[in-house]
């Protein structure tokens, strides 16, 4: 059963956070750091071969102790415990939450309305196993006889965002024997500049659609359909296509055979499903060995979370820092700044973990929130990022939060190239959070005139993440302690984390829209509306 709603704003510790945000403007980082020589050792703590380090945020020990005490007070630990046994958390749609169980062990049950949903991951995951095996073999024949060499993922939001955020990540791991091409956008030129590159002979086509009805990935599997066809003819359509979805018929339909077609659960929200059937090309590109350690790693942060004492636990205390930072300290963004080169569509994937998530402004009960709730997630990777915008993130007149993560070893050494970047994090950690005075600069040499313009009024708010090497393990351990954070800042604010209304609408309009704009219906809306439909119909 799921715990009562809660408004934050009635507890005692809420009042306690909103007087020591008052006294925090008495302070800085800066003050913090240099008062207390310990604090870095005090701040830092580990799991699942992660390492955070939140002496950067603008956090005492008093606040630290409120935000346990809001977290105990808003119920987050029985709402952690319902979640995992399998209650139906996301309420708005009357479903579980169960994306931990796609990386529970083998020989685990967990029973959920009557099912042992830990035996029906296995036996998918067995199956993806099998086949991603004869692919990597080339025991996979395409309709000519050719070996795979290219795989196409069609998918949209987290059956795209997952497996190339994935893909990126674990290119170290990847043999090079196929290439990966990703289509989620409805524009045509996405899915024209993959299939440009590919052979039909020697590839393979994943449609990833749980319904099979998604406008934007089935619009574009037809299109890879035709293109298929055009070449090797109907029969073809067999060898070359395979379904993660869960309508057989559909699948059946369109020339897929239903023996390969994986399934996945309605338990198992887009976002959180890269570790599902939707990792299928993940675990082409690296193996059933390597995707096993990508849901040993994500398994291992689980398992953190679920059991580490309140104040050593990496999601439960980056959940209640974001909490801190966006309702008591008014941050209302955050900058996922990996120093990986390899995370590059990291920060992406976030922004529809934690926006999709969060995004809400009514609690579970349907009340409307009286405070902030998900904050605005973006990012690149460094030191790109450092002659782009961090110009605005050290004197801008708007405070970002900023999470930066580093990786300690390359998997591409060269040189002292590594360090070098490891070096710039740090410096940038430093100057964030520390910021630099005029007297600093004027002892610089500094003219007179000059020294307000160098000024860095730091203050920012910094997470430093590191972690030994970006392998599987660690991959998933880091999106698991993101999907955990996640839902300790949803726990808090009382809001449904797990559904996405806010995209549905849009949606909708758009079909009736299209019908307008070829013809097939007269329908009214808005004026606005109205006159841009026109004018794209004579601009076209």
């Amino acid at each position: 059963m799921t715990p009562a709603t809660i408004d934050p704003t009635t507890l005692r510790a809420w009042s306690d956070l909103s007087a020591e945000a008052a006294r925090s403007r008495e302070s800085s980082i800066r003050d913090l750091i240099d008062a207390d020589p310990d604090r870095s050792r005090s701040c830092t703590i580990d799991g699942a071969r992660v390492i955070l380090d939140y002496s950067r945020q603008r956090a005492t020990p008093s606040v630290i102790a409120s935000l346990l005490a809001l977290a105990e007070q808003a119920g987050v630990e029985d709402l952690r415990t319902a979640m995992f046994r399998g209650d139906h958390i996301n309420t708005t749609e009357d479903r579980a939450v169960l994306h931990t169980a796609l990386r529970q062990p083998a020989g685990d049950r967990l029973e959920v309305d009557g099912v042992d949903v830990v035996g029906e991951v296995h036996e998918v995951l067995s199956r993806m196993g099998v086949f991603a095996n004869e692919v990597r073999s080339g025991a996979w024949l395409g309709a000519t006889g050719s070996r795979i060499r290219s795989v196409v993922n069609i998918g949209i939001g987290g059956s795209d965002l997952g497996p190339a955020m994935a893909y990126a990540a674990l290119g170290a791991f990847d043999d090079g024997q196929i290439a990966f091409h990703f289509v989620s956008n409805v524009d045509p030129t996405d899915i024209s500049v993959a299939l440009a590159q590919c052979d039909p002979e020697s590839t393979l086509v994943i449609v990833a659609s749980k319904t099979f009805t998604t406008l934007e990935t089935m619009t574009n599997a037809h299109v890879a359909r035709a293109w298929l066809v055009s070449a090797l003819g109907e029969a073809a359509v067999a060898h070359h296509f395979v379904a993660v979805s869960t309508d057989a018929p559909k699948v059946e339909a369109f020339g897929i055979d239903p023996a390969n077609m994986f399934g996945f659960w309605d338990w198992v929200g887009g976002r959180y499903s890269m570790d599902s059937s939707i990792g299928l090309s993940t675990m082409i590109a690296i193996g059933w060995d390597g995707f096993s350690s990508l849901l040993a790693g994500f398994h291992a942060m689980d398992t953190h979370f679920l059991t580490t004492p309140p104040e050593r636990n990496l999601p439960l205390l980056m959940g209640l820092l974001a909490v801190w930072n966006r309702d008591f300290l008014d941050i209302p963004t955050t900058a996922v700044l990996p120093y990986s080169q390899y995370l590059k569509r990291f920060p992406a994937y976030l922004q529809q973990l934690t926006m999709e998530s969060n995004g809400k402004s009514v609690r579970r009960d349907g009340t409307s929130v009286s405070y902030d709730t998900g904050a605005i997630f973006w990012g690149e990777p460094g030191t790109n990022g450092q002659h782009s915008f961090y110009q605005l993130l050290h004197q801008g007149t708007s405070i970002v939060a900023c999470d930066i993560i580093i990786v300690a070893r390359s998997e591409n050494p060269q040189g002292d190239q590594q360090d070098m970047l490891a070096a710039n994090a740090l410096a940038q950690a430093a100057v964030l959070s520390r910021g630099r005075t005029a007297a600093e600069v004027a002892a610089d040499g500094t003219p007179a005139w000059l020294v307000p313009h160098k000024v860095m009024p730091g203050n920012r708010p910094v997470n430093l993440i590191m972690i030994d090497r970006l392998d599987p393990f660690t991959l998933g351990s880091l999106v698991s302690l993101y999907e955990h954070s996640v839902f300790v800042q949803g726990a808090i604010w009382g809001i449904d984390s797990y559904d996405q209304w806010g995209v549905e609408l849009g949606k909708k309009l758009a079909v009736g829209i299209l019908d307008d704009i070829n013809g097939h219906a007269s329908s009214t809306f808005d004026p606005a509306t109205d006159a841009s439909i026109a004018l794209y119909r004579r601009l076209r």
